[in-house]
């Protein structure tokens, strides 16, 4: 058994690299899925943060436009092993898809067949599992009692009548709220201080980036005319200007560069295709479309310029809010509220476990049988994920070819 300091104590960078390489391979099924796949690794295996701790920095990057299971790895890396474990954890789990994906933009070659869709759609009862495991298992801990579990079917009844990333921020308001009616008697502190060691003022500076980037490179970009900074503009305006991450930017990319001309419809469509057969963020789309975008810069640096400036705006607003969290979870009434908050995390859990993520994937019994082969093996004989992720994509394309 290992003692709570050891649990907790610091890391190195490149102990964060190796944990989130594995994830960066291995992380199938979109944003929401990713969650659970760093909850089983870095919480329930690794031990780097307690649960609690864990929902509050998945709350904060709800709250914050952005990737958000990127900057949930983004403030795990910096928590365990600082700066460079912040830009490790970022690195690592980015690098495998982006890699991938400009692959895939080189070669041009989309996948086709019913090989091709089986493993596609393999991929997706994958998602199943992992986001059935999450919500399980946040379930017991968050929602254990009366009062935080109908907290947490009030944030379904919140994010299934109000569509979009509106539902999800009227859901956490709703339950940060009633977190301070009903949970105060439960603030009993954060077990963990989530000991980030940032100054206010890199806080401070990191907001005012994202601000100025966002308000002047347009204009910039604009009056220089060169192709790099418009593009690099593009990329930063969509990372910043979407709420919930992974699918939600979709439309403003295309908006960015299929209505320019950089990139052609069916292109863009290939892209997204191969993005949803790859592991880690769905972000890394952008490296495809810096990759195939028209004039130059185009190829590696037109996925490099796309791939930093998609993820730039997001990781600013984090490193802008972290120097405050701390302060503000240690405050009684912030404790009731986070734990209402986190009650909510829940039930958007939930409501993304039906849809868009089971709704996207289970079709017949046998793909529910396939689905729930793998939350057993997740669950009960605690598999790692990779080999689930095998399993189902293999069971994918068998299902296809039957």
């Amino acid at each position: 058994m290992h003692s709570q300091a050891e649990k907790h104590r610091p890391g190195t960078p490149g102990e964060v690299f190796v944990a989130f390489l594995k994830l960066g391979v291995t992380s199938f099924g979109g944003p929401i899925a990713h969650l659970g796949y760093f909850r089983d690794e870095l919480v329930v295996r690794r031990k780097w943060i307690d649960e609690a701790g864990y929902a509050d920095l998945v709350a904060l990057c709800q709250f914050l436009p952005g990737p958000a299971s990127s900057q949930v790895g983004f403030a795990l890396g910096l928590l365990r092993a600082g700066p460079l474990g912040a830009l490790a954890a970022w690195t690592a789990f980015t690098l495998p898809s982006a890699i991938l994906l400009f692959f895939f933009a080189t070669v041009s070659a989309a996948i086709a067949g019913p090989v091709g869709a089986g493993l596609l759609h393999g991929l997706k009862i994958v998602a199943v599992a992992v986001v059935a495991q999450a919500v399980w298992g946040m379930a017991k801990s968050l929602a254990p009692d009366r009062e935080r579990a109908g907290i947490a079917l009030a944030g379904i009844v919140c994010v299934v009548f109000v569509a979009g990333a509106f539902g999800q921020m009227l859901a956490l308001a709703a339950g940060a709220l009633a977190g301070l009616v009903f949970c105060r008697a439960k603030a009993a502190g954060p077990s963990v201080p989530l000991a980030f060691r940032l100054p206010k003022r890199v806080g401070y500076a990191a907001l005012a980036a994202f601000a100025l980037l966002l308000g002047f490179l347009p204009l910039v970009a604009a009056g220089a005319g060169q192709q790099g900074l418009s593009l690099f503009d593009a990329f930063y305006r969509a990372g910043a200007l979407v709420f919930g991450g992974g699918h939600v930017v979709l439309p403003l990319l295309q908006s960015e560069v299929v209505a320019t001309g950089w990139v052609t419809q069916d292109a863009f469509i290939a892209g997204y295709g191969a993005t949803q057969a790859v592991p880690g963020p769905l972000f890394t789309f952008a490296a495809y479309l810096g990759a195939v975008a028209g004039p130059q810069p185009n190829g590696v640096a037109g996925a490099a310029i796309a791939l930093v400036a998609i993820f730039l705006p997001g990781m600013l607003l984090l490193v802008g809010a972290l120097p405050f969290w701390e302060g503000f979870r240690r405050r009684l009434p912030a404790q009731a509220a986070m734990r209402g908050a986190n009650a909510a995390v829940v039930g958007i859990l939930g409501a993304a476990l039906y849809d868009p993520v089971w709704t996207s994937a289970i079709f017949t019994p046998k793909d529910f049988t396939l689905a729930l082969a793998g939350f057993v093996l997740l669950t009960v004989w605690k598999a790692p994920p990779w080999a689930v992720v095998l399993l189902c994509a293999g069971g994918g394309v068998s299902l296809a070819l039957s």
